[in-house]
């Protein structure tokens, strides 16, 4: 759901989506989201211990600065032909696809211990997510392209708060 969330905000920004953007952002989603309970599953209990204390605190960071440089970017002024940032390219899309797939390690470690099959469970999980962005994406461009600014600055104001939700949820539960 996260991943919903984040791709809904990230069209959002852009307005108007390619295919070719569309594609890289739910390919590298469904990649991480893919990557991530493999990792977990092979990394053992130790690592896993040692990133549990820490993975809330990273996703809120990591969606905190793409969701402020969002916000950032609809308030400041700037011409109709400046190109936008775009967040399926570069160093915000290895942030968005890290942020919303780095609780997938401790579910990789529940799957070690449950004896999962992890590499069907794993595909599972990218390929629906994969899927799932791509619906988001086109569900964004087209709130984007109507609403303009205002659902660009609430796209980073939804980042932003799926980062204090991960936060908060991590601290009540522990």
């Amino acid at each position: 759901m996260d991943a919903l969330a984040v791709s809904v905000a990230a069209s959002v920004m852009l307005r108007t989506v390619s295919p070719r953007q569309v594609f890289r952002l739910a390919f590298h989603f469904g990649l991480f989201q893919f990557l991530m309970p493999v990792i977990g599953w092979l990394a053992g209990r130790s690592i896993v211990d040692l990133i549990e204390n820490w993975d809330h605190w990273i996703a809120f960071g990591l969606l905190a600065f793409v969701g402020g440089k969002a916000i950032y970017e609809a308030l400041k002024e700037r011409e109709e032909d400046e190109a936008r940032g775009d967040p399926t390219r570069g160093l915000s899309l290895v942030l968005l696809s890290l942020a919303t797939s780095i609780d997938a390690l401790a579910v990789g470690l529940s799957f070690a211990v449950l004896q999962v099959r992890i590499w069907y469970a794993s595909l599972l999980i990218g390929c629906v997510t994969g899927t799932i962005t791509m619906t988001g994406m086109l569900v964004g461009s087209r709130l984007g392209r109507h609403f303009g600014q205002r659902v660009e600055i609430l796209g980073g104001l939804v980042l932003v708060g799926i980062g204090v939700k991960i936060l908060v949820q991590h601290l009540m539960a522990g």
